[in-house]
């Protein structure tokens, strides 16, 4: 039996991202984000909403891009402190001591010690309620050289932080349980 939870957001699990962009001075900024997550195949984009009254909303509204970048497991207390403090009165980069790499390809900065960034460009926007959801074009998917195995990235070893929303804890990556589009097959 089912018990009703009433309309809450609880998809399982969200995830934990840092959301890269530059204020309208340049200073590189980072928010953590859990409403997101990939929307479309071809062209490669993913969505994050963000309440307008962050900071980085109107540095994505102003630049029309952003970054993605996916701390691990052992970086996970310093991306909660970038949900904590605004970048209006704190500069995140320089009192995590984390470096902040300025994309080639787009109008803001990702972290160099995450072991996964996405660059994106804005397509979309669309007003939800409380929440803007920005949709961006994924320009490249940068994975430390060390994340990778047999030439894509390895969760095992980049170990993305997972956030469960309704009792606001971090989770790590469990073991896998089986091969995408084949495990199923023995219901065939």
């Amino acid at each position: 039996m089912k018990v009703s939870y009433g309309a809450k957001t609880m998809a399982l699990p969200t995830p934990t991202w840092l959301v890269g962009t530059y204020d309208a001075d340049g200073k590189p900024n980072l928010m953590t984000a859990a409403w997101g997550g990939i929307c479309c195949s071809k062209p490669p984009c993913l969505s994050v909403s963000l309440r307008a009254a962050t900071y980085s909303h109107g540095s994505i509204m102003a630049r029309r891009a952003f970054t993605v970048s996916i701390p691990s497991e052992s970086l996970a207390a310093k991306a909660d402190f970038c949900g904590l403090v605004s970048g209006r009165d704190t500069d995140k980069f320089a009192t995590l001591g984390w470096t902040a790499v300025k994309s080639e390809l787009t109008d803001a900065p990702y972290v160099a010690e995450c072991p996964l960034v996405i660059e994106c460009k804005v397509v979309h926007v669309a007003e939800l309620g409380l929440h803007t959801m920005f949709v961006g074009e994924i320009l490249d998917v940068k994975v430390e050289e060390a994340a990778m195995k047999d030439g894509k990235p390895d969760p095992t070893v980049i170990k993305p932080v997972i956030y469960a929303p309704e009792d606001r804890r971090y989770f790590g990556l469990g073991p896998s349980l089986g091969q995408g589009f084949s495990i199923g097959k023995e219901f065939k």
